[in-house]
């Protein structure tokens, strides 16, 4: 491709409202333009680093026998409706109605189109187990798109699906696109990490998500030797805090006038933020009040506390606090009249909790003597916790794809089920199995840019090699640089021709934007010596001049050559 002939609107500055590093450069570098909130367009170099990372995966989906379907992204209601998720997803998904009022929605994902379709047309065991797979628009109504292509209303997701007799052939099926998962992310040039995750609104047993590390990330991993998994699910034991004991006979109030938060009675009375008990009310629909408590340097974790209390919940309402416990910032376990969730980190000892009663706390407080608990691990993992004697570090992570063990979670309301070999009815078991072919682009930006622009990774560049020619339109060089470039192609590479009529600091100032992995440039010094310099993207590094005279075999080692 000729550069003079590419739709590639490069920039100097980036959007005003970009934070992430991929949103910048990959605007600046002419690969995608915002239509809206959300909304983005591929501009043509953009589009060839998507179809890239599309063909790698595609090759590791039909490496391990997963069979390439395309369903609506339109569809009716009433599958949804029939897995409860037409209700349970929030407004995230869309939901519309047609001239006839049908209602309809805009698939978010497609669990409820390939179970449909599969209950249809499977009747025994004879035809599992098998693997279908689709690229295909989503939409979502997300409520804050930010970060370019990472955090978007509408994009191109891979999504495959495993369907299998049992149990047993889940686990199979899970393992191969465990693997071909593994292996994409490391064609594509990704350092990632497969973490422990919550199967969030898809539903099932199990899951896995794939998290590539990068400061823009906002997933966070807990990580320690031979350990990794999403915050939302991490534990660890928790470091130790110094306690004395529970005062023998009962606790003792103390005043703390004015002192709402950890830190000021903790400062106070000269006890270490894990010595209080600190209370966070929530109002359930089957429990109502609920008063859930960690140690005081401890945070609560949403998802795990929506699964130790089996249902949903919000915050307590102030009026609701102040009615049933207490002033809010002086409420606590010991003499309350409802339910108590006790973090499994709060341990023995004598700890300092609110007192139910204006600026008053107690001090002394033991666990099941003074008041009655059930457990639950409630608290999002820190660092410093510890995983079999390690210590755990959390780091900020891009999620790029995520795998599930769906069980029979929409085989079993939507009627797929087939004929075992004793004529038995049973239901098909499934797996579901996405990955962000726009996501893996950022996130590869964000691993691999430098101060001058993008480096991307050779399997999934835009363009294999850039060839610039210096000088004057129907110079030498440019005519040397033109040879070039046919010869770049012959040796099987992709490549890009700057022949713009432009000045040597415009030229290397987009090429290092763009990013294309290997660099040829054919000036008068080199074109005298009958060579075209060579430089790697990754790092700016020279390499060997490349003799103009049979370029395809060097231009072909240097490639091969590179990381």
């Amino acid at each position: 491709m000729r550069l003079s002939q590419l739709l590639l609107p490069t920039e100097r500055e980036p959007p005003a409202d970009a934070e992430a590093l991929s949103h910048k450069l990959m605007v600046r570098a002419g690969l995608i333009r915002q239509m809206g909130a959300g909304l983005w367009s591929w501009l043509p170099a953009g589009w060839r680093t998507h179809e890239r990372i599309v063909a790698i995966v595609r090759a590791e989906m039909e490496r391990v026998g997963a069979q390439e379907v395309l369903m609506p992204v339109l569809q009716p209601a009433d599958p949804w409706r029939r897995t409860g998720r037409y209700d349970s997803v929030g407004a995230e998904l869309f939901r519309l109605s047609d001239r006839r009022q049908a209602d309809l929605v805009l698939a978010m994902t497609h669990e409820e189109a390939m179970t449909f379709h599969v209950a249809q047309v499977v009747r025994s065991y004879r035809e599992l187990p098998f693997v279908l797979y689709q690229f295909q628009t989503k939409e979502r109504d997300e409520p804050r798109p930010r970060a370019g292509v990472l955090r978007t209303r509408e994009f191109v997701m891979k999504d495959a699906y495993s369907f299998d007799r049992d149990r047993e052939g889940l686990e199979r099926s899970y393992a191969a696109q465990r693997d071909a998962y593994d292996a994409i992310f490391d064609r594509c040039g990704l350092r990632w990490y497969r973490v422990e995750s919550d199967v969030g609104m898809m539903g099932g047993f199990g899951a896995h998500e794939y998290m590539a590390p990068c400061p823009a990330g906002e997933d966070e991993v807990a990580l320690a030797p031979g350990y990794a998994a999403n915050v939302e699910v991490a534990s660890a034991q928790p470091r130790p805090v110094d306690l004395p004991g529970p005062l023998p006979d009962g606790p003792a109030l103390v005043d703390t006038p004015g002192h709402t938060t950890v830190e000021e009675v903790s400062r106070a009375l000269g006890v270490p933020p894990g010595g209080l008990i600190k209370a966070y009310p929530v109002v359930t629909e089957g429990r109502g009040l609920v008063m859930v408590c960690l140690r005081g340097d401890h945070r609560v974790n949403d998802v795990k506390l929506t699964h130790a209390l089996g249902e949903t919940f919000r915050p307590a309402h102030e009026h609701e606090i102040a009615d049933r416990l207490g002033p809010p910032g002086f409420i606590g376990p010991a003499g309350a009249n409802v339910p108590v969730l006790l973090d499994e980190a709060v341990g023995d000892g004598g700890y300092v909790c609110g007192a139910n009663q204006p600026d008053r706390h107690l001090r002394g407080v033991e666990p099941g003597r003074d008041f009655p608990f059930s457990r639950g691990d409630l608290r999002r993992v820190d660092a410093g916790d510890t995983v079999d004697g390690h210590p755990i570090t959390i780091e900020p992570c891009i999620e790029v794809g995520q795998i599930f063990k769906l069980g029979t979670r929409y085989s079993d309301p939507l009627g797929a089920t087939y004929l075992d070999e004793a004529g038995r009815e049973q239901a098909i078991w499934m797996g579901s199995y996405g990955i962000g072919p726009a996501r893996i682009a950022a996130a590869a930006v964000e691993q691999h840019a430098d101060e001058q622009g993008i480096a991307w990774p050779r399997a999934i560049a835009p363009y294999d090699v850039e060839v610039i020619g210096l000088g004057r339109p129907g110079s030498r060089e440019r005519e040397a640089a033109e040879r070039l470039y046919h010869q770049v192609r012959a040796a099987g590479l992709t490549a890009l021709l700057d022949d713009r009529d432009a000045g040597p600091g415009e030229k290397f100032a987009d090429a290092e934007l763009l990013g294309c992995p290997l660099r040829l440039t054919v000036g008068k010094r080199s074109l005298e010596a009958g060579a075209a310099e060579a430089q790697a993207r990754r790092g700016l590094a020279d390499l060997e001049p490349v003799p103009l005279e049979g370029a395809e075999e060097a231009v072909r080692a240097r490639w091969d050559a590179l990381p």
